[in-house]
This record gives C-alpha cells, structure tokens and sequence, in this order.
C-alpha cells in the first residue's frame, strides 16, 4: 500500500495511514517522488513511516536518483533503515519529466548511466570506504549487511539489461492505469531473460504500481487523478491515460489484483487517489481482507 505522498494531507492523515497499514494484512509501504508537483517529500514520509511502524517493510517507488547526491542519498537511506530496524527496500530509476531535474538543478543527459555510478557509490559508502581518498567515511551504516536491496524502476529492453547488474528486482510501471495479462507477461519474461543473460541464478523480484480508487465518485475520482499527473507531458497524454483507468470498483480492483498476480509478479503497490485513510477499509473489504 502507498501513502497518498503526491496528494494534500497533513500530520493526522500520516499517522492513520501509517498504523492503518502497519496493522495489516499489507506486506509493504511505499512512498513515491515527483519535485515539481504538491507532492511531499520522499524522504521526510520515509523516515517519518520509519518511525511510526514495526512490521511493514518501507519501499521507495521510486526515487529518482540521478536527481540527488548519491553520498547525501546514501546517508540518508542507511539512516531510514536504521530508523526502520532494516525494513528498507529501495526502488531507484531516473524518471521522466525533465523539469524535475531543472528544479534542482541536475542534468538530465546520461542519467542512466549517472544511476549506475551513484549504485556503486551508495554501495561503496555502505561499506564504509570514504567518499574520497582523504575524507572521513559516511555514517550510519545500514542494518541490512551491504545495505538496503535495491529494486530498478525499469521499463524497456535496455533499462531492464543495466537492471540486472546491480538489482534484486524490477519494478515496472506499465500495469499502473488498467494491468494487461499479456502485457505483464511479456515484461517478466524480459525481466526473467535478462537476469539469466547476466549470469545471474537468483529469481528477479518483479513488481508494479496501481492506481485505484473506491467510495463515493470513484470513477471520477481516478480519472482527474490520472489526467492530473501526467498533464505535464501534454494534456492529450494524461486525457488519453485517463480514460484507460479501471480500478474504481471493488470488482475491477479485485480483477486487476488477480492480473498481476497471474502474470508472475511478486507485489503489487496499490496507489490511493485520495489521501482519506478511510479508503484502507474500504480497500480491505474490497479485496476479502
């Protein structure tokens, strides 16, 4: 389940959301990042569910790394995953919306290969190793040995394949208006083959996004969700997402709940288009939980 980060809410609305998950059935909490939008800090909600859980693991979906300094992010997470007890799973990818990367003044050319430079940075500091030769290294050191496991947001042949270089998993973002069968399929094959054409003998963790909602207007609600994220690539774009959304049933949600999980995938974030922690019953009762 994911916290409503990219919607208003305020301290109450954190803290029912927080133990509302952490009390169950869901296995993780997630928190996404965008910059320019009114969306709340990644790493403030991260450490702030940190702090207000015990059991769930605390996932990132995703950040978006070549935004940041890999040693300042590198610190930042170990501290979350000293703050969580080691319950820190970390979603990486490069995003796609130029203008956050303007914001906060970082290139946005190369960014792909800037990830996978800061990978092995976050690492190294990890491990100990000073960022340069004559500094002092960079604490804490994480709870998880060699750090928090690191899941690619990935999509495409290219990105999977520098994927399976350094990831555990794939998360992937095509299932997130309306998940097709086939479509999801074909990712975890791709995903699959690329970790064997790495060499690699361990399973990839396959994971993807939704966004849903339930309650009063619900269709309505998901549709003006949809059209307002993604209206920074054009209008047309988010018009065109929009109307593909199904999930504002309990029936659609429970049949795009099987897809994913018919299609071979690991875990399902459900993303909330209302920052109303009523909508975790809902969603409970929705899904026989």
């Amino acid at each position: 389940m994911t916290l409503p980060t990219m919607l208003p809410h305020g301290r109450d609305e954190v803290l029912r959301w927080c133990h509302g998950i952490d009390e169950g059935p869901w296995s993780s909490l997630a928190v996404p990042e965008r910059i320019t939008y009114s969306s709340h800090s990644l790493m403030v909600q991260l450490a702030a569910a940190a702090a207000l859980t015990e059991r769930v693991r605390l996932c990132t979906t995703i950040v978006i790394l070549p935004s940041h300094s890999a040693v300042r992010m590198a610190k930042d997470l170990a501290s979350v995953d000293r703050l969580s007890e080691g319950r820190l799973t970390v979603g990486v990818g490069v995003g796609g919306r130029e203008q956050d990367y303007r914001a906060v003044g970082a290139p946005f050319d190369r960014r792909w290969q800037r990830m996978d430079d800061q990978i092995a940075t976050m690492r190294s500091i990890w491990a100990g190793t000073p960022p340069e030769p004559d500094l002092d290294p960079v604490g804490p050191p994480p709870v998880q040995p060699g750090g928090p496991p690191l899941v690619a947001g990935a999509m495409g042949p290219k990105a999977t394949a520098r994927a399976a270089r350094w990831a555990m998993g794939v998360d992937d973002g095509s299932a997130v208006a309306a998940p097709d069968l086939d479509t999801l399929r074909d990712v975890a094959d791709r995903v699959r083959t690329a970790w064997r054409e790495a060499g690699r003998t361990d399973a990839p963790h396959l994971s993807t996004s939704l966004w849903y909602a339930l309650g009063d207007d619900a269709e309505a609600r998901l549709r003006g969700y949809a059209f307002d994220y993604l209206r920074v690539f054009g209008d047309q774009i988010g018009e065109a997402v929009a109307e593909n959304v199904s999930a504002y049933t309990p029936k659609a949600l429970r049949h795009a709940v099987d897809t994913v999980r018919a299609a071979g995938f690991d875990e399902l974030f459900l993303v909330p288009t209302t920052a109303d922690p009523d909508e975790l019953a809902r969603t409970r009762e929705a899904l026989g939980l």
